[in-house]
């Protein structure tokens, strides 16, 4: 009897374990903490703003390429993204799921070192907030690197992980730039160039960096496009700080508008190219 040698093999089935049990219900509550802690540090009830904190090191025109107050709305919906994907991961169906073993655990450590970092605002130490965001940043690549190595499940799975995903690295990378500059000024380091001339390199850094991000991620256009939105929100908000309020600065508002253009742009360049190719 012959078998037909078009017959597609059997792929085998995950196995739910307890370890995936644990995951999930670790992420899950862990999630619940995370994302209280920071709502509760950033102020939302009724404590010091993070733009108060630090003698107002971080407020929208503490440097000049702090972003304007609005920017900063962002977080309800990352938070409400990590909110979701935390129910989504704890369901019994994803238990085995290859892609949520991969990156939950690095999606929850993002969480706790987001609520780290505002505690770590909150006490005046900006070095060592930098340190932490940094530290965000890479983990938050981690799970990029991760995501554009595998497909989503489904569609649900693109907007649920990777679209959070994609807006919260966007927007950390961003904050980055700005905490930095904030350390930087709030210790009174003068790297010579004046204001003007390190605010254009910082929004110019962006730009290549959402270009980097965009070109990696290409194949995989829900997390590529949230990227560069969150960061083009984040750009154009230094813009509009720039171009009107108590810290105007025309040369950086119109380089951080540019910036915050390629960011937009370059996602859906890239994921074009790559459906083509």
């Amino acid at each position: 009897m012959s078998t037909d040698r078009h017959t597609a093999t059997p792929q085998p089935v995950e196995v739910t374990t307890t370890s995936d049990r644990v995951r999930q219900v670790t992420v899950l509550v862990g999630a619940v903490v995370a994302i209280a802690g920071a709502a509760f540090g950033s102020g939302a009830f009724g404590g010091q703003a993070i733009q108060d904190a630090a003698g107002g090191a971080l407020a929208a025109d503490a440097t000049v390429v702090a972003p304007d107050g609005p920017a900063f709305s962002i977080w309800s919906l990352i938070y409400l993204g990590l909110a979701v994907f935390a129910v989504y991961q704890a369901l019994p169906r994803h238990a085995a799921d290859t892609r949520l073993r991969a990156v939950s655990w690095w999606v929850l450590a993002s969480m706790l070192l987001n609520a780290a970092w505002i505690g770590v605002v909150q006490t005046g130490v900006l070095p060592l907030s930098v340190l932490v965001i940094g530290v965000l940043v890479a983990v938050l690549a981690v799970i990029l690197v991760r995501l554009v190595r595998s497909p989503p499940t489904n569609a649900l799975q693109a907007v649920v992980l990777d679209g959070t995903v994609g807006l919260y690295l966007g927007w950390a990378s961003v904050a980055t730039l700005a905490n930095v500059a904030a350390t930087l000024a709030d210790a009174g380091v003068d790297l010579g160039l004046g204001a003007t001339a390190w605010g254009v390199l910082v929004v110019l850094a962006g730009a290549v960096l959402a270009v980097a991000y965009a070109v990696f991620a290409a194949g995989r256009p829900v997390v590529a496009v949230g990227i560069g939105l969150a960061m083009a929100w984040g750009l154009g908000w230094i813009a509009v700080g720039r171009a009107d309020g108590p810290l105007v600065d025309t040369t950086v508002a119109v380089a951080a508008g540019l910036a915050a253009g390629v960011a937009l742009l370059a996602p859906v360049v890239t994921t074009l190219r790559a459906r083509r190719g």
